[in-house]
């Protein structure tokens, strides 16, 4: 199996209708799923010395991720308010990243090495790492990044030439649009798969020019919180441990079965969808990113937003 590392974005998700926080955020989120999988997983990234840094940071070494080179500052770590509509997570306004946004971890040559030993390295817009880009592409072997709904030319043309995946989140935008995008992240230097998630319509999956679409699993959602980043972190795990396995088969070896290394990829492309479909579906069942949920007290400030912003 391979080894993931999530570098970047790590938050609690504060849902103050039940006074309750979860750990999240997208690489972390990326981390976490893949060693569900039995990826060998590891976080790297900053922590405030709150109690809700303390909370994700405890969370993590439980779940059994490697976090020797995090980075642990003075400050409150990342949170999001959220409450839940029909199962389907609103966010309101929280403290936009708090330290790791604040101060994000500027990679040494020791983190470079230790991010080497990496199959697949994710990060996200979130993860205010756009400077270490160039450090990241030069230390790993598969980098992706996902960009949520952030497709600004300028913004891409500065971050696609150092990744092999993107990944945008779409919501209700129609195909053309979204193959406008996607071809768009291509063109700008993304080197190999563009995904594009799509919530309860599945997903559209671009991998060297190839187009493919997931229908999703649907079900009935407790909490949507993370199924994005679970139907990323499954496909990508998955591919990237079976595409080291393709191979052309010899012209004496007959041509029964799959032979060849372009009809491998195909199939491995479609069921590494099909398993990213049903691990999301199941995410949905689940309460925040991947539980640990922990009872804290509201502030005043919570409960100002509860007040202006619930939905």
């Amino acid at each position: 199996m391979i080894r993931t590392l999530g570098i970047g974005d790590n938050v609690c998700d504060k849902y103050l209708h039940i006074s309750t926080i979860y750990p999240g955020g997208n690489a972390l989120n990326v981390a976490v799923f893949s060693r569900m999988f039995g990826a060998q997983a590891a976080y790297l990234g900053t922590f405030g010395d709150d109690m809700v840094g303390k909370h994700v940071y405890e969370t993590a070494a439980e779940i059994g991720l490697d976090l020797s080179h995090c980075r642990f500052e003075h400050g409150n770590n990342g949170c999001a308010r959220v409450q839940l509509v029909n199962g389907d997570r609103v966010f309101l306004t929280g403290n936009h990243g708090g330290i790791s946004r604040e101060k994000p971890p500027a990679l040494t040559e020791m983190d470079e090495e230790y991010i080497s030993g990496f199959d697949l390295v994710h990060t996200s817009v979130y993860s205010y790492l756009e400077p270490q880009l160039p450090a990241i592409r030069r230390a790993a072997k598969f980098v992706s990044m996902d960009f949520s709904n952030r497709t600004d030319d300028n913004y891409l043309r500065g971050c696609c030439p150092y990744i092999d995946c993107a990944e945008i989140s779409c919501g209700d935008q129609d195909e053309a649009g979204i193959r406008a995008a996607m071809k768009k992240i291509m063109d700008f230097g993304c080197g190999h798969i563009v995904i594009a998630t799509r919530g309860s319509k599945g997903a559209f999956v671009q991998v060297d020019g190839n187009f493919y679409e997931q229908s999703p699993l649907l079900v009935k959602a407790r909490d949507t919180m993370g199924a994005g980043d679970a139907f990323i972190a499954c496909f990508l795990t998955n591919y990237i441990d079976g595409i080291k396995d393709a191979v052309d088969f010899g012209p004496d070896s007959g041509n029964r079965g799959i032979t060849t290394a372009a009809e491998y990829k195909d199939c491995l492309i479609r069921s590494s969808l099909y398993r990213a479909s049903v691990f999301s579906s199941a995410q949905c069942q689940r309460d925040g990113s991947f539980g640990f949920g922990k009872q804290i007290d509201l502030t005043e400030e919570d409960r100002k937003v509860m007040k202006k912003e619930s939905v």
